[in-house]
């Protein structure tokens, strides 16, 4: 598949596993009855014996996941990402981690990316189950491009991995074929005043609020980072002591996901002025991604107003 602006998430990945299908009679999918939405109904056709659909019953499809993998087979579930997270917290627990079960779990359309499905089905508090839960790897991808390059190695990584999956299309911000390391964060814009840290949709916004901090002479550094869990502590290590400040900017609750792993690294590391732009104690609500994200507070001159902020805190 060739990537351009218009290529979806779900197709990239509906791609990848219809290709590993084909080479590796391992490889499952198993959905909860939204595989039209997730684009993996194609696979039910082309691999009825692997691409499983186990109805309403998320917590099932966790638990037959898990004993397909203690049988050596790979299997991938889908669903949406409340449904991902929270309604199967205790089979991912049990089941899949304590087991030691490599399966990786992709809940869409994450936080405001969920739209007109509204509160129940727009999660603030995915990364925070899966965060409490040793030996898993907690990637949200920032583009298409990063997408088809980070999916290889997450098949290959031997434990299991939760992805944060848009089913469309944010900015592309790689180029097909990029250099991606699923355990790097990546520096896309290299600053000396402050750090923005950024992942999925809120990656293209804090470029933005860079570009409106350089009109004001503050040299921003936006530094992508698609895995929260483990966290590339080095690279933000070496730009906090570069800048002396920070922002994190994520579509989710600023709690127990990328701004308390940033903090906490920095608490550790290397001591400085943080911000963080996300959800602050909020629940979900129905609208369309503009509009979510004045509610929330997530345009590019919050988080702007957040830098300026980390930086009038600098000693």
């Amino acid at each position: 598949m060739e990537i351009n602006e218009k290529t979806l998430m779900r197709d990239v990945l509906v791609d990848f596993l219809r290709e590993q299908m084909k080479r590796d009679e391992r490889v499952v999918v198993i959905d909860a009855d939204l595989a039209k939405c997730a684009g993996t109904i194609a696979l039910e056709k082309e691999f009825p014996d692997r691409a499983l659909n186990v109805g309403i019953a998320e917590a099932n499809m966790a638990g037959i996941a898990a004993g397909l993998a203690g049988y050596g087979f790979k299997p991938f579930i889908t669903s949406f990402a409340p449904f991902a997270s929270r309604r199967i917290a205790d089979q991912a627990m049990i089941s899949i981690c304590y087991a030691k079960q490599n399966v990786k779990i992709v809940g869409t359309d994450p936080g405001i990316a969920a739209e007109l499905n509204g509160g129940t089905h727009m999660p603030f508090e995915d990364v925070s189950v899966y965060r409490a839960i040793p030996d898993i790897l907690i990637y949200e991808p920032t583009d298409a491009a990063e997408f088809k390059a980070a999916l290889p190695q997450i098949l290959d990584y031997p434990h299991p991995v939760y992805i944060r999956m848009h089913r469309k299309n944010p900015p592309l911000l790689h180029k097909e074929g990029c250099d991606f390391d699923l355990m790097r964060a990546d520096v896309l814009k290299a600053g000396a005043d402050v750090t923005i840290v950024a992942t999925g949709l809120m990656v293209s916004t804090s470029l933005e609020a860079a570009e409106l901090l350089r009109k004001e002479g503050i040299d921003a550094e936006v530094i992508c980072c698609p895995v929260c869990k483990p966290l590339d502590v080095a690279t933000l290590k070496a730009s906090f002591e570069k800048t002396g400040a920070a922002v994190t900017a994520e579509n989710h609750n600023v709690n127990n996901a990328l701004g308390s792993a940033v903090c906490e690294a920095a608490a550790e590391n290397c001591p400085v002025p943080i911000e963080r732009v996300g959800v602050k104690e909020k629940f979900g609500e129905v609208g369309k991604v503009p509009y979510l994200r004045g509610v929330y507070g997530m345009n590019a001159e919050d988080v702007a107003a957040a830098a300026r902020k980390a930086v009038s805190r600098k000693k």
